[in-house]
């Protein structure tokens, strides 16, 4: 019994050292070049993209990438050139995007809305032909939620005779 008391000494624990906190970074904030942009929102599914125009010679740039290299399936970057295609402005304009949220598909489809509002704002009388096109309206189509007692939004469980 002795013994055990002996090996039950108490043993003092160093407190561990303190953590340094670190600032965490706020959300990229719009450069100072960027503050006399033409600014539009985007759509599409669960896609938001916050898209500025800028005079310049046609670079797009998307979350901080070349849109090639965000982007890299070829359909992708089509579909975010389409505006500037319609309306012949291929290298007017610089596009700073910043996109979030949904797929890569979705983000190309908000990418390109944010693009048009953003044409339609700088030069007013590219709206018909923006429009004829069927860039301005947003694509409301959205995922059908999952409904109670099915396995999907509209899939329901396989009936058994038996």
């Amino acid at each position: 019994m002795a013994e055990a008391k002996k090996t039950a000494t108490k043993t003092v624990k160093k407190a561990a050292p303190a953590k340094k906190t670190v600032a965490k970074a706020a959300a990229p904030v719009a450069t100072p070049k960027l503050n006399d942009a033409t600014y539009a929102t985007g759509k599409r599914k669960d896609s938001v993209a916050r898209v500025y125009l800028v005079p310049g010679k046609g670079n797009i740039t998307v979350n901080g990438k070349a849109s090639s290299e965000y982007f890299r399936r070829a359909v992708l970057q089509m579909i975010i050139a389409q505006p500037f295609e319609v309306t012949k402005r291929e290298t007017a304009y610089d596009i700073v995007a910043m996109v979030e949220g949904g797929g890569l598909s979705g983000q190309a489809g908000a990418v390109k809305h944010g693009i048009s509002k953003a044409l339609e704002k700088v030069e007013p009388e590219l709206r018909a032909a923006l429009k004829a096109a069927g860039f301005l309206t947003r694509d409301s189509r959205v995922v059908e939620r999952k409904h109670y007692g099915y396995r999907k939004a509209r899939r329901s469980t396989q009936f058994s005779k038996r």
